[in-house]
Order: structure tokens, then C-alpha cells, then sequence
């Protein structure tokens, strides 16, 4: 039995363009999903892993954000500050997700300027882990921070809270605890490596 054609230029358009799943595809044209993988097989378009695959299903709309270079010597400064603060004590072992934590409201806010005018990313996509103390008032620590950043509570995920004294004298670098900043997003974790001088 001769299988129907899907004409190649439709499968691109559906499948690379719209990035629509193969799912997707084979409800519109009343079929089985196998039947678009002979199609995508045959015409050899390559298949999306699965990584991608679940990346396109999360961000439906395309990149939620949008990733541009310094214009002028100040838009520079910030640019390598951005990189240097990353490269420094941002978390590099984490495959999908941004992240860098400090005790210093400074560092993270100026790094927060950085994604913000660099890649387009509204501050309210932000997730933040507070890293307090047993001998720290949580409410008071992240009322510090939701002031210091201009953040919000529900952008905070459940503290972490660790008995005085375990981790030496890492406690005394701030009363307000560590603060770990996240996004996650793969694409934008693999520019910010990219741009490392590793």
C-alpha cells in the first residue's frame, strides 16, 4: 500500500519553522505520529532532541527572551562587569539553569541589570533560595532582600536554613544569609559559558 505524500516544503514549514511537534502535525493531517517520522526520515529533516523537544513545549512563543551586545563603552562596562560576576561566582556545573548566589545585595542587583539589558529578561521571571541561619530572622532576611533587589515574595522558593556554626564562619559574611539567584533557561546559561574565557 503506497503511503500519501506530505510534501516536503509543508513538513519543513510545520516541523523547523513553527516548531510544531510531531504530534502536533500528524493531528492536523489525520495520522499517525509514525507517519511524520517516515516523512521527516525520508526528506531527511533532522528530528529535535529530546531536550529541545521539551524546551519548545515549555516556551511555546519562542524565547522568552532575546539576547543582544553592548552598543557603546557604557553598555561595555556593564557587559564584562555581567560576564566577570558569572564567570566568578556564577554556578557552571548546572546544565539548564542560571545561577549565581552571594551575600552581597550589590553584586546581585548590578547582576540583575546585566540579564535584564542584555538578554531582555523581566526581573518578575526570577527565582530567588534564601540561604539563612538557625540565629536569623527568615522574614526579616528576605524583607532585606525583596527591598535591597526590588523583588517580590513569591519569587522566593522555601529557605534553606542551617544550623549556626556548621559552616564555619560563612554565616558571618551577611545577617540577611546567601542569596542564589535563578533562571532557567538553557540557552541562555549556554551564551553566558560561550562568553567565558574558559
Amino acid at each position: 500500500m503506497k503511503i500519501q505524500a506530505i510534501k516536503k516544503e509543508e513538513l519543513l514549514r510545520l516541523y523547523s519553522k513553527e516548531q510544531k511537534s510531531v504530534t502536533e502535525i500528524a493531528k492536523k493531517f489525520r495520522c499517525s505520529a509514525g507517519r511524520i517520522n517516515y516523512w521527516l526520515f525520508k526528506y531527511r529533516i533532522s528530528k529535535r532532541s529530546i531536550s529541545e523537544a521539551i524546551y519548545i513545549k515549555h516556551n511555546p512563543e519562542g524565547d522568552p527572551f532575546r539576547f543582544v551586545l553592548p552598543k557603546n563603552l557604557k553598555e561595555a562596562e556593564l557587559f564584562g562587569l555581567g560576564i566577570g560576576l558569572y564567570w566568578g561566582e556564577g554556578t557552571k556545573a548546572n546544565k539548564t539553569t542560571v545561577r549565581i548566589g552571594n551575600s552581597d545585595p550589590a553584586l546581585l542587583k548590578k547582576f540583575i541589570e546585566f540579564l535584564v539589558k542584555f538578554f531582555s529578561i523581566s526581573k518578575d521571571d526570577l527565582k530567588f533560595h534564601l540561604h539563612t541561619f538557625t540565629d536569623i530572622d527568615i522574614e526579616e532576611a528576605r524583607e532585606y532582600w525583596m527591598k535591597r533587589l526590588g523583588i517580590k515574595k513569591g519569587q522566593f522558593y522555601k529557605p534553606f536554613v542551617s544550623i549556626t556554626g556548621k559552616l564555619g564562619k560563612y554565616r558571618n559574611k551577611s545577617k540577611y544569609g546567601v542569596l542564589t539567584l535563578y533562571y532557567g533557561n538553557i540557552k541562555v546559561r549556554n551564551i553566558l559559558i560561550s562568553l567565558l574565557p574558559l
